[in-house]
């Protein structure tokens, strides 16, 4: 069976990332199985609609890697792929429906629904739809459309027994039919109801594998019975569990929590994203966590998927874009540290190319890089304890001479680069029987200021070219001077 799996958001502002992992999963097992993907945008919730948020659904996607080979913008053979474009269709299917005796008109005000659930309350009886309307006769119902009264068509659910559907994750799962409420199908504006249109949707775009949160496991039964009033091939359902804040929320951009893009102008990669995402209730088995978009389509499996909720870790998020940051090529990590850079300086003379080499295996995420270049623009204010370090053996005593070495081997060069100046400093260190920190630990500090530098004293001496290097140790020798008088 070719699989046809679809990603079905509304467009309701930016793409949480629970939605996001959703859209994975679906991507996943169709590129694994050599299926289809489709997007389709259901915008029927008009209240909560946001002007622009298909755009966004858009690039977020592209961005993220998953693209779709049917949608609203690619076209295909099943469109329109936007459900207020479907308006017409999802009307005559619910008169089917009314005709197999599977759906039926609702008059009901609002004011007589509010009434009867008051009476429920305080009976402490199941608080539903009470099916006033689903034994009306023909006749009834013909005088109350004549008139133009308000009406809504509800689905007529079976009374007895129990609806049964599988789940490749949860397994078989049983519901009595009694506890089921004659939902709405159309609203009495016109609109389908999301748990109508989507059904429909699914079944004319020929989706015979549905993906989703688990929060929609109490729904599917419903489902089911609408394929069954159709007549229709129930699809193959996939409910994943929900990503979790912590061990009693779950993460909703409703309340302010990531989303996507968050994440990407905090300086996640987009492959860090996904790489995680995957692994939120998803196991490859193994030890391996690291993996590209194009080694999660080969080793997707829908039995690695957990019933159990994933708590969303960052420190896991940090790790995994640290290590996709490691992985990039050094031009690529340039490309994407630059405007970080120039955000943290004014400079534009330093050596980009040094300081990124030096820069990418210390950066966990790019939004990092500002603030450890504090020194580019000039010497942090600083101690002259910094200078003692136990590990390297220095003090400000000893760095006054290392530094007093040091400044005439580095005057002299002729040619200003890291290697000039690593083999220069290195060709003094061996001829002075130094050891390595001895030297170059006085040389970071008096070029920064700082306890912790994107690469060491030889690396920001490149960085920041001949005249600065050389003023700053003058000024740095002048302190340790001033302190011994």
């Amino acid at each position: 069976m070719k699989v046809r799996t679809r990603f079905a958001p509304s467009p309701t502002g930016y793409m949480h990332v629970g939605n996001l992992r959703t859209a994975l999963y679906a991507y996943l097992l169709a590129r694994k199985t050599g299926g289809s993907f489709i997007l389709r945008i259901e915008d029927t919730d008009r209240e909560r609609y946001v002007p622009g948020a298909e755009q966004i659904i858009y690039s977020t996607l592209k961005e993220a890697g998953l693209n779709w080979d049917e949608g609203p913008d690619v076209g295909g053979p099943f469109g329109p792929y936007v459900q207020s474009q479907r308006q017409s269709s999802y009307m005559q299917r619910a008169l089917e429906l009314v005709e197999k005796g599977e759906a039926y008109y609702c008059f009901c005000t609002k004011q007589e629904l509010e009434q009867r659930l008051v009476k429920q309350q305080f009976q402490e009886t199941v608080t539903r739809y009470d099916g006033h309307c689903r034994e009306l006769t023909p006749d009834e119902v013909r005088q109350k459309l004549d008139s133009g009264c308000p009406f809504v068509i509800r689905q007529k659910m079976p009374r007895e027994g129990t609806t049964t559907f599988h789940d490749l994750v949860y397994g078989d799962i049983a519901v009595d039919n009694s506890e089921l409420e004659d939902q709405i199908l159309i609203k009495s504006d016109g609109m389908p109801t999301y748990n109508f249109a989507n059904v429909v949707d699914d079944h004319d775009m020929a989706i015979n594998c549905v993906i989703r949160g688990n929060e929609y496991l109490s729904s599917t039964p419903k489902y089911n019975l609408l394929y069954e009033a159709f007549g229709w091939e129930v699809p193959q359902y996939i409910h994943c569990p929900q990503v979790m804040k912590d061990a009693h929320r779950k993460l909703s951009k409703r309340y302010g929590d990531a989303s996507y893009k968050d994440f990407v102008d905090k300086g996640y990669l987009p492959a860090a994203i996904i790489n995680y995402l995957a692994l939120t209730g998803w196991s490859p088995g193994g030890e391996r966590e690291i993996f590209t978009l194009e080694e999660l389509c080969q080793v997707f499996d829908v039995s690695g998927i957990s019933k159990s909720p994933a708590i969303f870790d960052y420190d896991k998020l940090r790790y995994i874009n640290a290590e996709h940051i490691r992985a990039l090529p050094p031009e690529e990590f340039q490309r994407l540290a630059t405007p970080y850079i120039q955000s943290a300086t004014s400079r534009r003379d330093i050596d980009l190319a040094v300081l990124c080499e030096a820069m990418q295996p210390r950066c966990e995420i790019l939004s990092d890089i500002p603030p450890k270049l504090a020194f580019l623009d000039r010497v942090q204010d600083y101690e002259l304890d910094l200078y003692s370090n136990r590990k390297m053996k220095t003090s400000p005593e000893t760095a006054k001479q290392a530094l007093a070495l040091a400044m005439p081997v580095l005057e002299q060069l002729e040619r200003w680069d890291r290697d000039s100046i690593h083999d220069a400093l290195f060709q003094l260190i061996e001829q002075n029987q130094l050891k390595n920190g001895f030297l170059l630990w006085p040389l970071r500090v008096a070029l920064s200021g700082m306890p912790t530098t994107p690469g060491g004293g030889i690396e920001l001496a490149a960085v920041l070219g001949r005249e600065d290097t050389l003023a700053r140790l003058r000024a740095a020798l002048e302190r340790l001077e001033e302190q011994e008088q």
